[in-house]
């Protein structure tokens, strides 16, 4: 597992501790989308399990994508809007939350920008021009996760 966390927790001296992470202390990571960047705050390298902070600029757009599991998002500030998808028009604002089914598909923009804690079961699916799906660091998608879903798969049927 991959968690941004201080140095107390960093050893695996002891494998049950709290993990403690600062998000004040930590940087933006820049997101392969323009107007976005996050602040990992867990990450299971394995399944895909993500916990971030997720910041859009004004007006920046979260391209086509595909919800592959269950996705979580509580706004902390401004809003997040469904701009295209079975939710068009649909916006969330400060201190509401919204999860979304796996196989949910849409393309999310920040009009006035956004601050989210988002969670995720398993990294999106974007749909490319080109007719690629990649993840949300620009790998192929399949070639990355696609063994990890297939584990899910077989975990859940029995």
């Amino acid at each position: 597992m991959d968690a941004k966390t201080d140095e107390k927790t960093r050893t695996a001296a002891n494998p049950l501790a709290s993990h403690h992470v600062c998000p004040d202390e930590m940087g933006w990571d820049t997101a392969r989308f323009p107007g976005c960047a996050t602040k990992t705050l867990f990450f299971d390298k394995d399944t895909g399990v993500l916990t971030a902070l997720f910041k859009m600029e004004p007006g920046a757009v979260l391209p086509d994508h595909e919800h592959t599991l269950i996705e979580q998002t509580y706004v902390l500030e401004g809003s997040l809007v469904d701009k295209e998808g079975p939710d068009a028009g649909l916006e969330i604002g400060p201190g509401e939350f919204v999860w979304r089914p796996a196989g949910s598909r849409h393309s999310a923009w920040a009009p006035n920008g956004g601050l989210f804690l988002a969670i995720f079961q398993m990294p999106n699916k974007f749909f490319e021009n080109d007719g690629k799906v990649l993840d949300p660091t620009g790998q192929d998608w399949q070639a990355k996760w696609g063994a990890a879903m297939a584990r899910r798969a077989a975990e859940r049927q029995g």
